[in-house]
Protein backbone atom coordinates (compact mmCIF):
# COMPACT_ATOMS: atom_id res chain seq x y z
CA UNK A 1 0.00 0.00 0.00
CA UNK A 2 1.21 3.47 -0.78
CA UNK A 3 0.27 6.24 1.58
CA UNK A 4 1.52 9.94 -0.30
CA UNK A 5 0.56 13.08 1.74
CA UNK A 6 -0.84 15.42 -0.99
CA UNK A 7 -1.84 18.49 1.30
CA UNK A 8 -0.76 19.60 4.87
CA UNK A 9 -2.14 23.17 5.01
CA UNK A 10 -2.95 23.90 8.47
CA UNK A 11 -5.43 21.70 10.29
CA UNK A 12 -5.72 20.47 6.91
CA UNK A 13 -4.90 16.98 5.34
CA UNK A 14 -5.36 15.11 2.16
CA UNK A 15 -3.58 11.78 2.25
CA UNK A 16 -3.53 9.31 -1.76
CA UNK A 17 -3.53 6.20 -1.22
CA UNK A 18 -2.97 3.51 -3.42
CA UNK A 19 -3.39 -0.53 -3.33
CA UNK A 20 -1.57 -2.14 -5.62
CA UNK A 21 -3.62 -5.10 -7.78
CA UNK A 22 -0.99 -7.67 -6.38
CA UNK A 23 -2.00 -6.39 -3.42
CA UNK A 24 -5.77 -7.34 -3.42
CA UNK A 25 -4.63 -10.69 -5.66
CA UNK A 26 -2.79 -11.51 -2.34
CA UNK A 27 -6.09 -11.31 -0.02
CA UNK A 28 -8.58 -12.52 -2.50
CA UNK A 29 -6.72 -15.56 -2.68
CA UNK A 30 -6.38 -15.59 0.97
CA UNK A 31 -10.39 -15.40 0.97
CA UNK A 32 -11.00 -18.12 -1.76
CA UNK A 33 -8.78 -20.55 0.00
CA UNK A 34 -10.18 -19.74 3.41
CA UNK A 35 -13.93 -20.39 1.97
CA UNK A 36 -13.18 -23.50 -0.42
CA UNK A 37 -13.73 -25.81 2.55
CA UNK A 38 -17.21 -23.97 3.35
CA UNK A 39 -18.43 -23.79 -0.35
CA UNK A 40 -20.93 -26.38 -1.62
CA UNK A 41 -21.36 -26.22 -5.83
CA UNK A 42 -23.33 -28.53 -7.42
CA UNK A 43 -21.34 -31.31 -9.32
CA UNK A 44 -18.09 -30.90 -6.75
CA UNK A 45 -17.63 -32.81 -3.20
CA UNK A 46 -17.03 -30.30 -0.50
CA UNK A 47 -14.05 -28.67 -0.75
CA UNK A 48 -12.34 -30.41 -3.69
CA UNK A 49 -14.17 -26.78 -6.12
CA UNK A 50 -11.04 -25.59 -8.02
CA UNK A 51 -9.96 -22.24 -6.86
CA UNK A 52 -10.04 -21.17 -10.46
CA UNK A 53 -13.87 -21.81 -10.41
CA UNK A 54 -14.28 -20.50 -7.22
CA UNK A 55 -12.91 -17.45 -8.55
CA UNK A 56 -15.23 -17.05 -11.23
CA UNK A 57 -18.44 -17.62 -9.39
CA UNK A 58 -17.38 -15.33 -6.21
CA UNK A 59 -14.45 -13.51 -7.12
CA UNK A 60 -16.18 -9.88 -7.99
CA UNK A 61 -18.09 -10.45 -4.83
CA UNK A 62 -15.22 -11.17 -2.79
CA UNK A 63 -13.40 -8.27 -4.01
CA UNK A 64 -16.31 -5.73 -3.08
CA UNK A 65 -16.07 -7.23 0.18
CA UNK A 66 -11.98 -6.61 0.75
CA UNK A 67 -12.03 -2.85 -0.98
CA UNK A 68 -14.84 -2.16 1.45
CA UNK A 69 -12.74 -3.34 4.70
CA UNK A 70 -9.83 -1.27 3.22
CA UNK A 71 -11.76 1.78 2.74
CA UNK A 72 -13.29 0.76 6.50
CA UNK A 73 -10.36 0.43 8.29
CA UNK A 74 -7.62 2.03 6.70
CA UNK A 75 -8.22 5.89 7.36
CA UNK A 76 -8.37 5.20 11.00
CA UNK A 77 -4.77 3.20 10.81
CA UNK A 78 -2.83 5.75 8.38
CA UNK A 79 -4.20 8.92 10.87
CA UNK A 80 -3.30 6.64 14.25
CA UNK A 81 -0.34 5.90 12.32
CA UNK A 82 0.75 9.81 12.20
CA UNK A 83 -0.10 10.50 15.78
CA UNK A 84 -3.15 12.60 14.75
CA UNK A 85 -6.80 12.78 15.52
CA UNK A 86 -9.37 13.67 12.87
CA UNK A 87 -11.84 16.57 14.12
CA UNK A 88 -14.90 14.98 12.37
CA UNK A 89 -15.08 11.82 9.96
CA UNK A 90 -12.30 11.80 7.33
CA UNK A 91 -14.31 12.07 3.65
CA UNK A 92 -13.04 9.24 0.96
CA UNK A 93 -12.96 10.42 -2.76
CA UNK A 94 -13.03 7.23 -4.99
CA UNK A 95 -10.66 8.45 -7.53
CA UNK A 96 -11.79 5.74 -9.97
CA UNK A 97 -14.67 6.06 -12.94
CA UNK A 98 -17.11 3.40 -13.45
CA UNK A 99 -15.04 1.59 -15.80
CA UNK A 100 -11.29 1.40 -13.70
CA UNK A 101 -14.17 0.45 -10.71
CA UNK A 102 -14.85 -2.74 -12.88
CA UNK A 103 -10.94 -3.44 -13.58
CA UNK A 104 -10.44 -3.52 -9.55
CA UNK A 105 -12.81 -5.55 -8.59
CA UNK A 106 -11.92 -7.99 -11.67
CA UNK A 107 -8.09 -7.71 -10.05
CA UNK A 108 -7.12 -5.70 -12.88
CA UNK A 109 -6.10 -2.37 -11.53
CA UNK A 110 -4.72 -0.78 -8.85
CA UNK A 111 -7.28 0.65 -6.26
CA UNK A 112 -7.06 4.31 -5.29
CA UNK A 113 -8.71 6.77 -3.44
CA UNK A 114 -8.03 10.09 -1.48
CA UNK A 115 -8.78 11.10 2.44
CA UNK A 116 -9.26 14.29 3.67
CA UNK A 117 -9.93 15.29 6.82
CA UNK A 118 -8.95 18.07 9.47
CA UNK A 119 -7.26 17.00 12.58
CA UNK A 120 -7.59 18.26 15.88
CA UNK A 121 -5.49 21.43 16.75
CA UNK A 122 -2.73 21.22 19.19
CA UNK A 123 -2.15 23.69 22.17
CA UNK A 124 -0.47 23.56 25.23
CA UNK A 125 -2.43 24.06 28.17
CA UNK A 126 -2.36 26.95 30.88
CA UNK A 127 -2.41 27.23 34.65
CA UNK A 128 -6.30 27.96 35.73
CA UNK A 129 -5.07 28.40 39.38
CA UNK A 130 -5.26 32.07 38.76
CA UNK A 131 -8.69 32.52 37.34
CA UNK A 132 -10.58 34.80 39.44
CA UNK A 133 -14.15 34.10 40.01
CA UNK A 134 -17.05 35.97 41.68
CA UNK A 135 -20.24 33.46 42.60
CA UNK A 136 -23.29 35.64 43.31
CA UNK A 137 -25.15 34.39 46.41
CA UNK A 138 -28.70 35.68 47.36
CA UNK A 139 -29.86 35.97 50.86
CA UNK A 140 -33.16 34.55 50.93
CA UNK A 141 -35.32 36.72 53.01
CA UNK A 142 -38.20 35.28 55.25
CA UNK A 143 -40.60 37.58 53.52
CA UNK A 144 -39.88 35.93 50.50
CA UNK A 145 -40.54 32.57 51.58
CA UNK A 146 -43.74 33.48 53.02
CA UNK A 147 -44.96 35.10 49.84
CA UNK A 148 -44.22 32.11 47.85
CA UNK A 149 -46.24 30.39 50.71
CA UNK A 150 -48.92 32.85 50.19
CA UNK A 151 -49.23 32.06 45.99
CA UNK A 152 -48.99 28.56 47.03
CA UNK A 153 -52.17 29.19 49.12
CA UNK A 154 -53.68 31.24 46.84
CA UNK A 155 -53.45 28.82 44.19
CA UNK A 156 -54.99 26.15 46.48
CA UNK A 157 -57.68 28.27 47.17
CA UNK A 158 -61.62 26.92 46.98
CA UNK A 159 -64.73 28.69 45.81
CA UNK A 160 -68.37 28.72 46.88
CA UNK A 161 -70.83 29.61 43.81
CA UNK A 162 -72.47 33.17 44.80
CA UNK A 163 -75.52 35.31 43.44
CA UNK A 164 -74.95 38.82 41.58
CA UNK A 165 -71.97 39.89 39.64
CA UNK A 166 -68.52 39.45 39.20
CA UNK A 167 -66.13 41.01 41.02
CA UNK A 168 -62.13 40.93 40.76
CA UNK A 169 -60.87 37.97 42.48
CA UNK A 170 -64.36 35.85 41.50
CA UNK A 171 -64.13 32.81 39.70
CA UNK A 172 -65.90 32.46 36.52
CA UNK A 173 -66.88 29.61 34.05
CA UNK A 174 -68.06 30.07 31.19
CA UNK A 175 -68.26 29.30 27.49
CA UNK A 176 -66.60 31.33 24.70
CA UNK A 177 -66.13 31.55 20.84
CA UNK A 178 -63.36 33.60 19.30
CA UNK A 179 -63.28 35.09 15.93
CA UNK A 180 -61.12 37.08 13.42
CA UNK A 181 -63.36 38.74 10.83
CA UNK A 182 -65.92 37.48 11.79
CA UNK A 183 -64.67 33.95 11.84
CA UNK A 184 -63.46 31.35 14.33
CA UNK A 185 -60.02 30.71 14.65
CA UNK A 186 -58.35 27.42 16.33
CA UNK A 187 -58.06 27.30 19.69
CA UNK A 188 -60.06 30.13 20.58
CA UNK A 189 -63.17 27.66 21.35
CA UNK A 190 -63.81 26.44 24.79
CA UNK A 191 -66.62 25.26 26.92
CA UNK A 192 -66.79 25.36 30.87
CA UNK A 193 -63.37 27.07 31.25
CA UNK A 194 -62.60 28.46 34.93
CA UNK A 195 -61.27 31.55 35.21
CA UNK A 196 -60.33 33.89 37.81
CA UNK A 197 -60.93 37.59 37.04
CA UNK A 198 -57.43 39.51 37.76
CA UNK A 199 -55.48 36.60 37.25
CA UNK A 200 -54.35 37.76 33.95
CA UNK A 201 -54.73 34.43 32.83
CA UNK A 202 -55.76 35.62 29.12
CA UNK A 203 -55.19 38.16 26.76
CA UNK A 204 -55.34 41.94 28.35
CA UNK A 205 -58.03 43.38 28.41
CA UNK A 206 -60.41 39.99 28.24
CA UNK A 207 -60.80 40.28 31.90
CA UNK A 208 -61.80 43.47 32.79
CA UNK A 209 -64.56 43.58 30.12
CA UNK A 210 -66.33 39.91 32.12
CA UNK A 211 -66.45 42.33 35.31
CA UNK A 212 -69.88 43.04 36.60
CA UNK A 213 -71.25 39.81 34.43
CA UNK A 214 -73.93 37.36 36.06
CA UNK A 215 -74.72 34.04 35.62
CA UNK A 216 -76.54 33.64 32.52
CA UNK A 217 -75.38 36.75 31.07
CA UNK A 218 -73.97 37.02 27.44
CA UNK A 219 -71.22 39.47 26.40
CA UNK A 220 -69.32 40.22 23.03
CA UNK A 221 -65.93 40.81 24.08
CA UNK A 222 -63.91 42.86 21.73
CA UNK A 223 -59.84 43.05 22.37
CA UNK A 224 -56.83 43.16 20.27
CA UNK A 225 -54.12 40.52 20.52
CA UNK A 226 -50.68 41.63 21.55
CA UNK A 227 -48.07 42.62 18.80
CA UNK A 228 -46.13 39.87 20.52
CA UNK A 229 -48.30 37.31 20.64
CA UNK A 230 -47.11 33.41 20.75
CA UNK A 231 -49.55 32.53 17.52
CA UNK A 232 -48.37 34.75 14.69
CA UNK A 233 -51.49 34.15 12.62
CA UNK A 234 -52.83 36.39 15.82
CA UNK A 235 -50.49 38.88 16.96
CA UNK A 236 -51.93 42.40 16.37
CA UNK A 237 -54.96 40.90 15.13
CA UNK A 238 -58.67 42.44 16.24
CA UNK A 239 -60.55 39.87 17.62
CA UNK A 240 -64.08 39.13 19.36
CA UNK A 241 -64.92 36.72 21.85
CA UNK A 242 -69.04 36.07 22.00
CA UNK A 243 -69.30 34.73 25.96
CA UNK A 244 -71.54 33.01 27.59
CA UNK A 245 -71.04 33.28 31.90
CA UNK A 246 -72.15 30.18 33.14
CA UNK A 247 -71.90 30.48 37.24
CA UNK A 248 -69.96 32.77 39.36
CA UNK A 249 -68.02 31.62 42.81
CA UNK A 250 -66.46 33.75 45.45
CA UNK A 251 -63.09 32.74 46.76
CA UNK A 252 -63.22 31.14 50.33
CA UNK A 253 -60.33 32.87 52.96
CA UNK A 254 -57.44 30.33 52.93
CA UNK A 255 -55.70 30.12 56.51
CA UNK A 256 -51.98 29.37 56.23
CA UNK A 257 -51.73 26.61 58.67
CA UNK A 258 -50.94 22.74 59.00
CA UNK A 259 -54.83 22.18 57.49
CA UNK A 260 -53.29 23.47 54.05
CA UNK A 261 -50.05 21.98 54.49
CA UNK A 262 -51.71 18.59 54.78
CA UNK A 263 -53.85 19.48 51.87
CA UNK A 264 -50.68 19.43 50.21
CA UNK A 265 -49.43 16.34 51.33
CA UNK A 266 -46.75 17.85 53.61
CA UNK A 267 -46.89 17.35 57.39
CA UNK A 268 -46.86 21.10 59.12
CA UNK A 269 -46.75 24.50 57.90
CA UNK A 270 -43.35 24.83 59.38
CA UNK A 271 -42.17 22.04 56.63
CA UNK A 272 -44.12 23.79 53.93
CA UNK A 273 -41.70 26.60 54.51
CA UNK A 274 -38.97 24.52 54.55
CA UNK A 275 -39.91 22.86 51.33
CA UNK A 276 -40.34 26.60 49.78
CA UNK A 277 -37.00 27.79 51.07
CA UNK A 278 -34.93 25.01 49.49
CA UNK A 279 -37.13 25.24 45.85
CA UNK A 280 -35.87 28.76 45.99
CA UNK A 281 -32.70 28.18 46.72
CA UNK A 282 -32.52 25.48 44.09
CA UNK A 283 -33.77 27.71 41.76
CA UNK A 284 -31.68 30.81 42.59
CA UNK A 285 -28.52 28.05 42.91
CA UNK A 286 -29.28 27.27 39.00
CA UNK A 287 -28.56 30.75 37.98
CA UNK A 288 -25.56 31.08 40.33
CA UNK A 289 -23.93 27.85 38.72
CA UNK A 290 -25.03 29.67 34.73
CA UNK A 291 -23.26 32.79 36.03
CA UNK A 292 -19.94 31.36 37.46
CA UNK A 293 -19.78 28.73 34.91
CA UNK A 294 -19.99 31.95 32.18
CA UNK A 295 -17.49 33.68 34.08
CA UNK A 296 -15.46 30.56 34.03
CA UNK A 297 -15.69 30.38 30.46
CA UNK A 298 -15.22 33.95 29.48
CA UNK A 299 -11.92 33.54 31.26
CA UNK A 300 -11.19 30.54 29.18
CA UNK A 301 -12.24 31.88 26.02
CA UNK A 302 -9.72 35.09 26.58
CA UNK A 303 -7.02 32.90 27.23
CA UNK A 304 -6.70 30.65 24.30
CA UNK A 305 -6.25 31.41 20.82
CA UNK A 306 -5.88 28.60 18.07
CA UNK A 307 -6.87 27.46 14.70
CA UNK A 308 -9.79 25.98 15.06
CA UNK A 309 -11.16 22.69 12.19
CA UNK A 310 -13.48 24.58 9.60
CA UNK A 311 -16.24 21.87 9.21
CA UNK A 312 -16.54 21.44 13.02
CA UNK A 313 -17.53 25.27 13.18
CA UNK A 314 -19.48 24.59 10.18
CA UNK A 315 -21.60 22.01 11.88
CA UNK A 316 -21.50 23.57 15.35
CA UNK A 317 -23.06 26.89 13.34
CA UNK A 318 -25.18 25.02 11.58
CA UNK A 319 -26.91 23.55 14.17
CA UNK A 320 -27.32 27.28 16.36
CA UNK A 321 -28.81 28.57 12.87
CA UNK A 322 -30.92 25.80 12.69
CA UNK A 323 -32.88 26.79 15.76
CA UNK A 324 -32.27 30.71 15.41
CA UNK A 325 -34.27 30.08 12.14
CA UNK A 326 -37.02 27.67 13.61
CA UNK A 327 -37.78 30.30 16.86
CA UNK A 328 -38.31 32.89 14.30
CA UNK A 329 -40.33 31.19 12.16
CA UNK A 330 -42.63 29.74 15.34
CA UNK A 331 -42.79 33.53 16.94
CA UNK A 332 -43.43 34.49 13.42
CA UNK A 333 -40.72 37.12 13.33
CA UNK A 334 -37.55 38.41 11.23
CA UNK A 335 -34.51 39.29 12.12
CA UNK A 336 -35.47 42.71 11.33
CA UNK A 337 -38.10 42.61 14.11
CA UNK A 338 -34.91 41.46 16.30
CA UNK A 339 -33.27 45.47 15.60
CA UNK A 340 -30.48 43.30 13.29
CA UNK A 341 -29.91 41.82 9.73
CA UNK A 342 -29.05 38.08 8.53
CA UNK A 343 -25.87 38.84 7.99
CA UNK A 344 -25.16 40.32 11.19
CA UNK A 345 -27.28 37.54 12.85
CA UNK A 346 -24.69 35.45 10.90
CA UNK A 347 -21.39 36.96 11.55
CA UNK A 348 -22.97 36.80 15.25
CA UNK A 349 -23.71 33.13 15.51
CA UNK A 350 -20.12 32.48 13.33
CA UNK A 351 -18.74 33.92 16.35
CA UNK A 352 -20.30 31.82 19.13
CA UNK A 353 -19.92 28.42 17.08
CA UNK A 354 -16.27 29.58 16.66
CA UNK A 355 -16.45 29.83 20.27
CA UNK A 356 -17.81 26.40 21.80
CA UNK A 357 -15.51 24.38 19.42
CA UNK A 358 -12.89 26.15 20.84
CA UNK A 359 -13.74 25.83 24.51
CA UNK A 360 -15.60 22.34 23.48
CA UNK A 361 -11.83 20.94 22.63
CA UNK A 362 -10.09 23.00 25.90
CA UNK A 363 -12.96 21.29 28.11
CA UNK A 364 -12.03 18.19 26.58
CA UNK A 365 -8.24 18.82 27.39
CA UNK A 366 -8.24 19.97 30.53
CA UNK A 367 -10.74 16.52 31.56
CA UNK A 368 -8.33 14.03 29.60
CA UNK A 369 -5.43 15.40 31.88
CA UNK A 370 -7.05 15.37 34.77
CA UNK A 371 -8.18 11.81 34.14
CA UNK A 372 -12.13 13.19 34.25
CA UNK A 373 -14.71 10.09 33.80
CA UNK A 374 -17.91 9.69 33.69
CA UNK A 375 -19.83 6.88 35.79
CA UNK A 376 -22.54 4.01 33.67
CA UNK A 377 -24.58 5.20 36.70
CA UNK A 378 -24.24 8.85 35.97
CA UNK A 379 -25.14 7.78 32.31
CA UNK A 380 -27.84 6.16 33.06
CA UNK A 381 -29.39 8.59 35.56
CA UNK A 382 -29.33 10.88 32.38
CA UNK A 383 -30.66 8.51 30.18
CA UNK A 384 -33.81 8.03 32.72
CA UNK A 385 -33.86 11.70 32.80
CA UNK A 386 -34.54 11.72 29.25
CA UNK A 387 -37.26 8.66 29.36
CA UNK A 388 -39.21 10.50 32.42
CA UNK A 389 -39.88 13.59 29.64
CA UNK A 390 -41.79 10.96 27.44
CA UNK A 391 -44.21 9.60 29.70
CA UNK A 392 -45.75 6.16 27.50
CA UNK A 393 -42.31 6.33 25.07
CA UNK A 394 -39.97 5.22 27.95
CA UNK A 395 -39.27 2.01 26.06
CA UNK A 396 -38.75 2.64 22.26
CA UNK A 397 -36.24 5.52 23.86
CA UNK A 398 -34.24 3.28 26.06
CA UNK A 399 -34.08 1.19 22.93
CA UNK A 400 -33.15 3.55 20.78
CA UNK A 401 -30.43 4.87 23.17
CA UNK A 402 -29.16 1.14 23.27
CA UNK A 403 -28.84 0.86 19.80
CA UNK A 404 -26.98 4.86 18.80
CA UNK A 405 -24.13 5.02 20.39
CA UNK A 406 -24.27 8.54 19.21
CA UNK A 407 -27.32 9.44 20.82
CA UNK A 408 -25.47 7.88 24.16
CA UNK A 409 -22.69 10.13 23.74
CA UNK A 410 -24.89 13.35 23.36
CA UNK A 411 -25.89 12.58 27.23
CA UNK A 412 -22.32 11.70 28.01
CA UNK A 413 -20.78 15.41 26.20
CA UNK A 414 -22.79 17.72 29.14
CA UNK A 415 -21.85 15.11 32.25
CA UNK A 416 -18.17 15.38 31.26
CA UNK A 417 -18.36 19.18 30.88
CA UNK A 418 -20.12 19.93 33.62
CA UNK A 419 -17.51 17.56 35.72
CA UNK A 420 -14.52 19.43 34.34
CA UNK A 421 -15.71 23.27 34.72
CA UNK A 422 -16.29 21.14 38.59
CA UNK A 423 -12.34 20.67 38.79
CA UNK A 424 -11.83 24.03 37.10
CA UNK A 425 -13.93 25.53 39.94
CA UNK A 426 -11.65 23.66 42.59
CA UNK A 427 -8.88 25.28 41.16
CA UNK A 428 -9.84 28.72 40.68
CA UNK A 429 -9.60 31.59 43.33
CA UNK A 430 -13.48 32.03 43.71
CA UNK A 431 -15.32 34.68 46.12
CA UNK A 432 -18.65 35.02 47.33
CA UNK A 433 -20.85 38.20 46.79
CA UNK A 434 -23.85 38.46 48.15
CA UNK A 435 -26.87 40.24 45.76
CA UNK A 436 -30.11 41.00 45.19
CA UNK A 437 -32.19 38.54 43.44
CA UNK A 438 -32.78 40.47 40.21
CA UNK A 439 -29.25 40.91 39.58
CA UNK A 440 -28.98 37.50 40.09
CA UNK A 441 -31.85 36.40 37.74
CA UNK A 442 -30.60 39.46 35.38
CA UNK A 443 -29.42 38.57 31.65
CA UNK A 444 -27.36 40.44 29.76
CA UNK A 445 -27.15 40.21 25.80
CA UNK A 446 -24.78 37.73 25.73
CA UNK A 447 -26.69 35.33 27.97
CA UNK A 448 -29.67 36.07 25.72
CA UNK A 449 -28.18 34.94 23.25
CA UNK A 450 -25.91 32.07 24.52
CA UNK A 451 -29.26 30.73 25.91
CA UNK A 452 -31.39 31.39 22.83
CA UNK A 453 -28.30 28.73 20.94
CA UNK A 454 -28.00 26.13 23.36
Amino acid sequence: MQVTETKAEGLKREIQIVVPASDLEARLQTRLYEAKDRVQLKGFRPGKVPISHMRKMYGKSMMAEIVNQIINETPRNIIAERNERSAMQPEIVMTEDEGEAEKVLDGKSDFSFTLSYETLPTFELKDTSGIKIERPIVEIADEEVDEQVKRIADSAKTYEPKDGKAETGDRVTMDFVGKVDGEPFDGGTASDSNLVLGSGQFIPGFEDQLIGLAAGDEKVVELTFPEDYGAAHLAGKAATFDVTIKSVAAPLETEIDDELAKKLGIESVARLKEVVREQIESQYGVATRQKVKRQLLDALDETYDFELPEKLVEAEFGNIWTQVQNELTQAGKSFEDEDTTEDEARAEYRRLAERRVRLGLVLSQIGEKANVQITDEELQRAMFEQLRRYPGQEQQLYEYFQKNPDALASLRAPIYEEKVVDHLLAEADVTDKTVTKEELMAEDEDDKALTAAS
